[in-house]
């Protein structure tokens, strides 16, 4: 298993962090949208206006959010299965706690918890949400939450699809734009800033996804589940980034199904053949936060391991491995970089906090509890912890999971 690149120190050709110095930024906390000195022609205060998307990936990198059903079916709140979002009419609580985790964590746009929520799939055999909920009941109550959440916070506000099963189902174009046509108009009631088509596994759904987003007058990104291999009906990762691209998506990218170390080597093969064919979109990748290399070649991702989904624990990233992530994503020339499963609110600020000094010093409010690889510890009342304050212990450091006995990588996958 001569793949298995999972160390902090063995990410292939990305090794950009190693390199680099920490830098503690200047500014904590969520900034808010506050009155501009500049006046109307009433007299009265113009209020600032917030940038969008593509003005914020012009300006810099953009830090996205992490894991919510998965997060939450961790927490008791989602039944793993069906993945289905009705957790935002059972228990909004706790959507909302995990928004506003991200927030403080340092994100710069919270996604609404929309994930599987078309009427297709709520209505699938063996789906309970279908019987009483309806996609358009359940996307209205994710916005609800987050911009309760969000208020008038300087974040962005996505609107998330998911893939359809009418798609797999070969009901054809029109029968599935419908779906995401259901899928996104609360997104436009609700005026969020941008649209996002996420975890698809055909470039050609894709195409039809961006679309129709396209007809709404907001910036649209789109995210495809691959690994090196290409999409699942065999197209090649760089011929997936050109046909989203050309299809007029302003952000194209990866995410889910496979680890950092392998969604690098995907996203080379995208920019590259994207650099080829002269044509620039924002790159974006919110990819597992599990280390799977045994996966690399397989269309279903970490799907195929033994122990997903419940038994993951002893291969998460460690949030100093969300730092090299970061970086080596930066350096690849990503500018939206989030996480998907597997990355909860400690990642995401291991990614603001990597990344600050290229956002103009700013950090979340989870910083101002927090020094970047163990300095705090320095302080600590017990010797063996005083003498790992130093980045130097951290990045030598390589994790074990403290079970004898138990392989690195499985041998054998699920068939």
């Amino acid at each position: 298993m001569s793949l298995y690149l999972s160390r902090l120190s063995k990410i292939v050709r990305h090794q950009g962090l190693l390199q680099k110095p920490s830098v503690l930024a200047v500014s904590h906390g969520v900034r808010k949208l506050c009155r501009s000195a500049a006046m109307n022609k009433d007299g009265a205060p113009d209020p600032v206006r917030k940038k969008g998307l593509l003005e914020r990936l012009r300006e810099g990198p953009v830090v996205g959010d992490g894991s919510y059903v998965f997060t939450l079916e961790r927490r008791g709140y989602v039944l793993a299965g069906p993945w289905t979002p009705e957790v935002v009419i059972d228990h909004p609580e706790a959507v909302k706690s995990l928004h506003r985790e991200y927030l403080h964590a340092g994100a710069d746009v919270l996604q609404a918890s929309t994930f599987y929520s078309s009427d297709d799939k709520l209505t699938m055999p063996g789906h309970e949400a279908g019987r009483t909920i309806t996609c358009k009941e359940l996307n209205d109550k994710a916005c609800t939450i987050l911009k309760e959440v969000v208020g008038d916070a300087d974040v962005l506000l996505c609107g998330a699809m998911s893939p359809t099963p009418s798609y797999l189902d070969g009901k054809g174009k029109q029968a599935v734009q419908q779906e995401y046509a259901k899928q996104m108009q609360a997104f436009i009631d609700h005026d969020l800033d941008f649209l996002l088509a996420e975890f698809l596994g055909h470039v050609e759904e894709a195409e039809w996804a961006i679309e129709l987003m396209k007809t709404k007058g907001k910036p649209v990104a789109c995210t495809l589940r691959i690994g090196p291999k290409g999409d699942c009906a065999k197209v090649p990762p760089g011929e997936c980034a050109v046909r989203m691209a050309d299809a007029g998506a302003d952000v194209i990218g990866l995410n889910c199904l496979f680890d950092p170390n392998t969604s690098l080597k995907t996203m080379e093969l995208m920019k590259t053949e994207l650099d080829k064919r002269g044509l620039s979109p924002y790159l974006m990748m919110q990819p597992l936060g599990f280390h799977c290399p045994e996966v690399e070649n397989e269309d279903e991702g970490y799907q195929m391991l033994p122990e997903c989904p419940f038994a993951l624990e002893p291969r998460q990233l460690t949030r100093f491995e969300a730092h090299a992530f970061a970086r080596s994503a930066y350096d690849l020339g990503v500018r939206y970089i989030g996480g998907c499963c597997g990355f909860e609110p400690h990642h995401i600020r291991a990614i603001s906090e990597e990344l600050s000094q290229e956002r103009g010093g700013k950090l979340g409010e989870a910083s101002k509890k927090h020094v970047p690889w163990g300095g705090a510890l320095k302080d600590s009342m017990l010797e063996p912890n005083r003498n790992k304050a130093s980045r130097q212990h951290w990045e030598m450091t390589k994790p074990a999971s403290g079970r004898p006995g138990h392989p690195d990588v499985q041998s054998k996958l699920i068939h």
